[in-house]
């Protein structure tokens, strides 16, 4: 993406259903758990680099013994910050009992992050500030094992304001008006409530030593999550370990945010990316399993496994950026689905170039577009192969083996034009200063194209079109191709995304400023007007009666007037090329990605009230 877009959190979830001993003299090293959640957390850092967390739960320690460990950081290098300052106590002891090293037992007793229960974090800040309190995991602590509660997840919740209510309504006080919060309290006032019906069930039969057993064995963590989540709207896959040794994984009705998980007799993990979980712990796809819509994953602290119902199941919105660039693209169906959104946009990018694929240069802008640049080539092989095929039954019953040779020449011209460098860093408080060094982030290769030649890129997608502008428009122009045909895999995003990602402001996008521009070439400006106005008669209305009236804004434009007026807004003065931006349309999205239709960034349809 050629534009810097923050996007949601990852999270892994790890419980190791065997003795320590036995990772000990299976693998090698007591810190199996540890080392497993570095992968996890590492192969995830692409879903967030502002600040990392890392939780481990003890299970069955003895009184005076501490069982819950949190590390976070905000540093610059969050993750290897965090697992420094784990490690820092191993390395010690390496130096001066490396024996202890391999023992597991006395590794529990005596050091931090050695239990059998790890949650990790990695965090975008995407609304508000970026400090180390917000960063999860949150802790709420109890001296009663069964109250403690450890929570992370990847969620935005768009009712926070009803849920703060609903627990000053309860008589309490939360600290702040922030869905983390708002989440962990809900949770925690479940929790409470479960622990003590369970106490007052059995205190005349038990001590009040006894009844923590009990209560231990009794806690349902079904029950507790469907009266936590019952009025929870927004996306999330939220991760959760209390204190005495279970854990949940919990995904919302309509599968807007990802969530995996793998069990086998060793181990049971959960990461928001499969392919996560296929390389830190060597099994096949189809060995890991997506945890179904408003259902949680439950691990009981003796080891079973239950998938069990929270919500009831809505229709199935699953959020299509993540296929199209969030998640990584070595899962098996994000490559094929990206490689479809390129061979599916091919026919507008031969619209753009008057079929003259001869006299074309393909390329794209690095690095996430790259797959979807190899269904574009793939296409345009497929297109060339149909125009060869008819050219040598074109040549008679005996060409000559020259001519047939010349005509198997033809293949698309593909070049690595673009170059991202590394960041460019200024303290010049100048705009026109920073502004030049900017438009140098992106390289070219020199040479490839000719003053006759098409160039076409393609991004995954377009948001904001800064960088376009500001940057790479400028630096192909120097190419001198005759025509610079940008190509987006994604359609127009028109809408702002409530759900975790930073895409919360519509007048930043670059389809609703050509949109409102256009309003303005042809006197239509009260229809921002009227939209404006419908949007204020709904704030008071129930949500579920309110309407998406911004809609109302593109309506007077076809798909393509609204690509023409982005065209003209992103080409720098002074370019010399002809400039054309061409998007994917939405039904070719919903083709190439079936089972993930959550489109509400292009359509405006929201999964949730």
């Amino acid at each position: 993406m050629s534009d810097a877009i923050k996007h949601e959190c990852g999270v892994a979830m790890l419980r190791l259903l065997k003795p320590l001993s036995f990772y000990q003299e299976k693998y090698g090293t007591s810190l199996y758990g540890l080392n497993k959640m570095y992968l996890l957390m590492e192969k995830q850092h692409n879903r967030g680099q502002d600040g990392v967390g890392l939780a481990n739960v003890k299970l069955d320690v003895s009184p005076g013994k501490r069982y819950i460990s949190r590390k976070r950081s905000i540093n610059a290098n969050p993750i290897q910050d965090v697992f420094k300052q784990v490690n820092k106590r191993f390395v010690s002891l390496e130096e001066k009992d490396s024996e202890k090293l391999k023992d597991a037992n006395w590794l529990k007793e005596s050091l931090p992050f050695t239990g059998e229960l790890f949650l990790g974090h990695l965090r975008y800040g995407t609304f508000g500030g970026n400090t180390i309190e917000q960063c999860h995991p949150f802790l709420r602590q109890n001296n009663w094992k069964t109250r403690n509660l450890v929570l992370a997840g990847n969620f935005n919740m768009t009712n926070v304001e009803e849920l703060f209510q609903q627990l000053v309504d309860l008589g309490q006080h939360p600290k702040e008006m922030a869905d983390a919060v708002t989440i962990l309290e809900k949770i925690g006032h479940f929790l409470d409530e479960a622990n003590d019906d369970i106490y007052y069930k059995h205190k005349d039969n038990f001590s009040k030593k006894e009844i923590t057993k009990v209560i231990e064995n009794e806690l349902d963590i079904q029950d507790i999550l469907m009266q936590s989540a019952k009025y929870w709207d927004g996306g999330y896959l939220m991760c959760g370990l209390f204190g005495h040794g279970d854990a949940f994984a919990l995904r919302d009705p309509n599968a807007i945010r990802p969530g995996y998980y793998y069990a086998d007799d060793e181990v049971v993990v959960v990461a928001s990316e499969r392919p996560v979980i296929q390389t830190s712990f060597n099994v096949k796809a189809d060995k890991i399993h997506e945890i179904k819509r408003g259902h949680a994953l439950i691990v009981k602290k003796d080891g079973r496994i239950q998938e069990k119902k929270v919500r009831e199941p809505l229709e199935r919105k699953a959020c299509s950026f993540e296929r199209i660039y969030f998640s990584r693209g070595n899962d098996k169906d994000i490559y094929n689905e990206r490689l479809a959104l390129g061979k599916r946009v091919f026919n507008k990018v031969l619209a753009s170039i008057d079929n003259d694929v001869k006299n074309t240069v393909f390329s794209y802008i690095p690095n996430t577009a790259e797959v979807s640049y190899f269904g574009l080539l793939k296409s345009c092989h497929a297109y060339l192969n149909e125009i060869k095929t008819k050219k040598i039954q074109a040549l008679g019953d005996n060409p000559c083996h020259d001519a047939i040779a010349e005509i198997m020449k033809i293949s698309p011209r593909a070049e690595k034009i673009a170059i991202k460098d590394a960041k460019l860093r200024t303290f010049i408080t100048s705009d026109q200063a920073r502004n030049d060094l900017v438009a140098h982030v992106y390289d070219i290769t020199y040479g490839t194209v000719k003053p006759t030649d098409n160039l076409v890129m393609i991004d995954d997608s377009i948001v904001r079109g800064t960088t376009l502008r500001q940057s790479i428009i400028r630096i192909l122009d120097r190419l001198d191709p005759k025509k610079i045909v940008i190509v987006s895999s994604a359609p127009q995003i028109r809408y702002p995304d409530c759900y975790g990602i930073d895409m919360s402001k519509i007048g930043n996008f670059i389809a609703f400023n050509a949109t409102v521009a256009l309003l303005k070439d042809s006197k239509q400006e009260h229809i921002l007007t009227e939209a404006y106005n419908k949007c204020k008669a709904q704030e008071n209305l129930p949500k579920e009666e309110m309407t998406n009236c911004v809609k109302d804004i593109y309506k007077p434009f076809s798909t393509d007037e609204i690509s023409k007026k982005i065209s003209n807004l992103l080409t720098p003065e002074g370019t010399n090329a002809e400039v054309e931006i061409i998007y994917q349309s939405i039904s070719d999205l919903h083709a190439s990605c079936p089972n993930h239709q959550g489109d509400w960034y292009f359509t405006g349809d929201y999964p949730t009230p």
